[in-house]
């Protein structure tokens, strides 16, 4: 009897620890949701460890971390904007966690406490079929011949959206966002809520768009071309991060090797991102291949005012 308990013991604590070694990992994510699934999907083949997935815009995913501030569910966060790290970063709120598979990772894609997905690039998402000329500078969408023609995503709701405004801004182009409203630009929701007009054809062009977003959709073959403005872009790097309230830092950590892994970083390129990693191959033009403008380092300490003045522009 006294066997048969202790068997039962050391079976129900062999239980439980096992459970904890496997228990759920939380990752809250900004699109796209395909390349999500698909990277919790292999992970889990690969570990064991289930993945709870909430995926959204960076802005509905930073207000699901305010409001979940005095109970934190996310272990891990990927933003869509690099600012969102650097803040999270500044308040104490990150995990320090230097992944093995970030050895090729260039270091302004890396910090002690996150590290580059993948990477965007802020372009225009031009529409063949529309009768307008193809754009190759963010001014041509000025243009008469785009009057009312023009969808730009909303910097408050899009995080690449925003970093592009930013660097706009940083770069002394102040007087691009009242020319753009004068000619009837729609600030129309997220990404996906700027890109759907060009690509139904009831719009000519996305300012502003992700590029990887329209070069997926060219590849399904809808009318979409992409157009990186000769004054200059942004790049938009995805971070992922670890948050400190984490309760399962062991299986968080296991899971941003995974993403930087041969295969993770894969799936990453199938989706037209440039992989973070230097030494797996993009299916697109690289950082190296795009005039880039100059970076604003305190984007995120200016948001309000840059947000304020960009929606001056547009008469809100």
């Amino acid at each position: 009897m006294k066997q048969t308990l202790r068997t039962g013991l050391l079976a129900l604590s062999l239980g439980i620890s096992g459970a904890a070694a496997h228990a759920d990992i939380t990752v809250y994510t900004a699109g796209p949701a395909g390349l999500a699934k698909a990277l919790a999907a292999d992970f889990t083949k690969e570990s064991g460890i289930k993945v709870n997935l909430f995926q959204a815009t960076t802005g509905k995913v930073m207000a699901r971390l305010k409001a979940e501030q005095a109970n934190p569910q996310a272990d891990i966060v990927i933003s869509a904007s690099w600012a969102t790290a650097t803040s999270f970063a500044d308040q104490g709120l990150l995990l320090p966690y230097t992944s093995p598979n970030a050895a090729t990772v260039p270091d302004f894609l890396k910090s002690e406490s996150y590290v580059a997905e993948g990477v965007a690039a802020l372009a225009i998402a031009w529409n063949p079929k529309s009768g307008t000329n193809k754009p190759t500078d963010w001014a041509d969408l000025a243009k008469p011949e785009y009057k009312s023609l023009v969808t730009m995503p909303d910097p408050a709701q899009s995080g690449s959206a925003f970093e592009l405004v930013a660097g706009l801004d940083a770069a002394g182009h102040d007087d691009l966002f009242p020319a753009l409203a004068a000619n009837g630009m729609l600030v129309a929701g997220a990404n996906k809520a700027a890109l759907t007009p060009v690509l139904q054809g009831a719009k000519a062009a996305v300012f502003g768009a992700v590029d990887y977003i329209a070069m997926g959709a060219k590849a399904k073959g809808e009318s979409i071309d992409v157009a990186f403005p000769t004054s200059g872009t942004v790049v938009a790097p995805r971070p992922m991060m670890i948050l400190k309230s984490t309760k399962h830092a062991d299986d968080a950590k296991k899971f941003i090797d995974f993403v930087l892994s041969d295969k993770g970083q894969k799936e990453v390129a199938k989706v037209y991102l440039m992989p973070a990693r230097t030494d797996v191959e993009a299916l697109r033009p690289t950082i190296t291949e795009l005039k880039l403008l100059p970076q604003s380092g305190d984007a995120y300490a200016k948001r309000g005012e840059i947000l304020d003045n960009f929606s001056k522009s547009f008469g809100h």
